[in-house]
Parts: structure tokens; C-alpha cells; sequence
């Protein structure tokens, strides 16, 4: 989205993921199916992102790719800073590319691979630590990610999508206006 690129062919895609051409085929003909995307003989071009967008929200399992989670008596402001070099997802990913927060938030929620997991339990080993109502989530980082200097805006919303806060609303909202209206 980021570099508004929209035509593709299936090899490129499979060779880039590190993913088998057939499922690459099996996920762009449900996506023709939808009507978000146009089947060429050599390519593909993406023709709808908002329905590519919610169809990976609606199957996305943030739960499911929770390996750490916590609860920190600090505010939120300080557990940012002390995270090593991680990728923020969420409500730190939004305020960041933004520089905005369309709402105040108490959760963190990031990106780490077992290197950086260990890193955070060192920071926050000395603090008082519970787990009754989380505001520390650590999701497991995807190695595709390390394709990217940050974190793409598809991710930023299709994780945002998948929170149960009630501000997450209020931020969606913000995000849908600027990323959908500003085409």
C-alpha cells in the first residue's frame, strides 16, 4: 500500500514470500472471487484493498499469535520506552506513524522474535509483574516482517481491527479516513 504498488504475477509474489505457487493461486482466485482483484494472463492487478484488507481482518488471530503477555503497574508512556528494538503494532505503531492518538490507550502490543522476547522479560524482570488484565502483549514476529523498515499500514490495520478496546474503534475510524479517503 505503502509504495502503491497494485499489479503483480504470481511467480514474484511466491518467490518474494518464500511461499508455494499453488497457495499464492489458491489466495488470488478467492480474491477474484470477491472482486478485489483482476486476473490477467501474466499478472494480477489488486482493484479493491478495503476488501483484501477486511477479509484479512476478519481471519486474523491476534490471540492465537500471543506468546507473552503481562500486566506493568507503570504507565504506558514509560513501558514504551523501555521495549529493546522491536516492531510496535497497534496503538505505539499509530501514534508513531501518525504522530497522532486519536484516543488515550493503556496497551502495548508488539512484534518480537524469541531474541527480543528474552531482551523485554530482562527489562521488566525487576518491575511488578501480573497477569490479571494484560497491558503488555508481545506478538510473534512474522520473518517477513524484516522485509520492511516498518511496519506496513495493512498490518497497522488489520491488527488495529482485531482489538477489543473500545478506542480501538476511535482509531480505526481515524486510520479508515486517512488511509481510504485521501485515494
Amino acid at each position: 500500500m505503502e509504495r502503491k504498488e497494485f499489479s503483480f504475477t504470481q511467480s514474484e509474489l511466491s518467490k518474494k514470500l518464500d511461499i508455494s505457487l499453488s497457495i499464492i493461486n489458491s489466495a488470488i482466485k478467492r480474491l477474484n472471487k470477491l472482486g478485489a482483484v483482476k486476473i490477467h494472463q501474466r499478472s494480477f492487478n489488486i482493484i479493491d484493498i478495503k476488501k483484501i484488507l477486511y477479509l484479512w481482518a476478519s481471519i486474523r488471530n491476534l490471540e492465537k499469535d500471543t506468546i507473552f503477555k503481562t500486566r506493568l503497574e507503570i504507565p504506558v508512556r514509560e513501558i514504551e520506552r523501555l521495549m529493546p528494538d522491536i516492531v510496535f503494532t497497534a496503538y505505539t505503531s499509530y501514534k508513531l506513524k501518525f504522530n497522532d492518538a486519536p484516543a488515550d490507550y493503556s496497551e502495548i502490543y508488539a512484534y518480537a522474535d524469541e531474541k527480543q522476547l528474552d531482551a523485554i522479560k530482562k527489562r521488566i524482570s525487576k518491575l511488578k509483574l501480573s497477569e490479571k488484565n494484560p497491558n503488555l502483549f508481545i506478538l510473534k514476529k512474522d520473518s517477513l516482517m524484516d522485509l520492511y523498515k516498518s511496519l506496513p499500514i495493512s498490518q497497522l490495520f488489520v491488527d488495529l481491527w482485531n482489538l477489543k478496546e473500545w478506542y480501538a474503534k476511535e482509531f480505526l475510524t481515524d486510520f479508515e479516513r486517512r488511509i481510504f479517503e485521501n485515494k
